[in-house]
């Protein structure tokens, strides 16, 4: 039996997001109102609740704050591929995210930096991150 890995749920607002990461392509959302990045994507920003939201490139970069090691996976997909590093990013632009970590489980360090490292998975490209200068 054949499981397809789960894709991201798209909606309006993420959109340009996923659209970003197909070209291989970071951006992030900056409020015009109070300046700050945001992620994940919204409609409004979560620092002020201004609405004005536009999308820039953003840098990639980051440094990791926490991470696990799945050994057993939430979805049946993603079973074969365990283990698998899953951490925290905060990004050198303010936010934090969740994503895949391509890092040796030994070499895990709190606030490591790390950048952005594009991985097709089932022919869509998702934001996976490794040791910064590192080639995967």
């Amino acid at each position: 039996m054949n499981i397809s890995l789960p894709q991201p749920t798209i909606t309006p607002i993420t959109q340009p997001f996923w659209d970003y990461i197909q070209k291989k392509q970071f951006y992030l959302q900056y409020c015009l109102d109070c300046g700050q990045a945001v992620f994940y994507p919204r409609a409004h920003c979560p620092h002020c609740f201004g609405s004005r939201l536009e999308w820039r490139p953003a840098s990639g970069n980051g440094k990791l704050t926490t991470w696990s090691v799945v050994y057993r996976a939430g979805h049946p997909a993603w079973q074969e591929r365990t283990p698998y590093v899953v951490g925290i990013v905060e990004l050198e632009e303010g936010p934090s995210l969740l994503a895949h970590l391509i890092i040796d489980e030994v070499e895990l360090r709190y606030q490591m930096p790390v950048e952005i490292n594009y991985q097709e998975v089932d022919a869509f490209v998702l934001p996976f991150f490794r040791k910064k200068g590192a080639h995967v």
